[in-house]
């Protein structure tokens, strides 16, 4: 099954999204399902994985309905306040749903890069683990040493690193980028989501052979059974459209065995998020 594990849907609202920068101008209005089947279906892709873009629960009910209304939408990556009293309870409800699949909170933009190290936000991931779900992690190069003390305190806790990291592609900046990569990927819970790099590098002058350092760091790091395609549609969109990027990432799984292939282009999505469980493609 080709899935893309990282895509996101909203409704626009200037107020919610007040991160889209005038660079991103063209994204401030609504993608929805029906935006992204298309290009799902012109990739061969044949699912998909919400993740949250704002911290609201009410988004997080929001991609549900979309995932319940989309067959196609495997499962949603929410946001659940893990760092305030009661989170247990919180999660309880949405976990209850089998399309919830894991949570992520937007720690790149948090003012203190060890905000993940927090007392409170540490016993509300602990309620993740608890219930075997999944974390995202959403963090600039910056925070990977603090990345890897936050996974070393939850030893049974599946990670999913997003972005790669987000590396300073535009500055060529890599060796130190590598060596936190490769010493995170020392920890076996983590898997990391082959997304967001074109965004990382300057949108309309990239190359291949600028993203291709990355891309090899990472395999060589995590194994092909550690990586999962995704799209970051429609972040992605300034950088690189949708069939350019799976084209890219297709190309470049293309070197590995048929087997080893799969896990990257759907297989690890569907084993670390559970997205079978009986759910269509159609």
């Amino acid at each position: 099954m080709a899935i893309d594990a990282h895509q996101h849907f909203w409704r626009y609202d200037p107020s919610a999204y007040g991160w889209l920068s005038d660079s991103m101008a063209a994204l401030r209005r609504d993608f929805l399902p029906a935006d992204l089947k298309p290009e799902l279906e012109r990739a061969g892709v044949s699912g998909s994985v919400a993740v949250q873009a704002v911290q609201t629960l009410g988004e997080t009910r929001f991609l549900l309905e979309q995932a319940r209304a989309n067959p196609f939408v495997l499962g949603v990556v929410g946001w659940i306040p893990l760092a305030r009293p009661g989170a247990g309870r919180i999660l309880e409800r949405f976990a209850a749903d089998p399309l919830f699949k894991g949570c992520r909170h937007v720690l790149q933009d948090e003012p203190d890069d060890r905000y993940m190290l927090r007392a409170d936000f540490n016993a509300g991931l602990r309620e993740l683990t608890a219930r075997d779900l999944p974390y995202d992690i959403l963090v600039y190069e910056r925070h990977l040493p603090a990345t890897i003390e936050f996974v070393d305190r939850h030893p049974d806790q599946p990670f999913v690193l997003d972005h790669l990291g987000k590396p300073r592609v535009r500055d060529g900046a890599f060796s130190g980028w590598r060596r936190q990569i490769r010493s995170l990927a020392r920890r076996e819970r983590v898997c990391c989501k082959v997304s967001g790099l074109a965004t990382e590098a300057h949108w309309e002058s990239w190359s291949e052979s600028d993203l291709e350092p990355y891309l090899e760091a990472v395999l060589e790091a995590f194994g092909p059974e550690r990586l999962m395609f995704g799209s970051d549609w429609p972040m992605c969109l300034p950088a690189v459209d949708y069939g350019g990027w799976h084209r890219l990432v297709s190309e470049f799984a293309s070197r590995l065995r048929p087997s080893e292939r799969a896990s990257v282009l759907g297989g690890t999505a569907e084993r670390v998020y559970s997205l079978r469980g009986g759910r269509s493609l159609q």
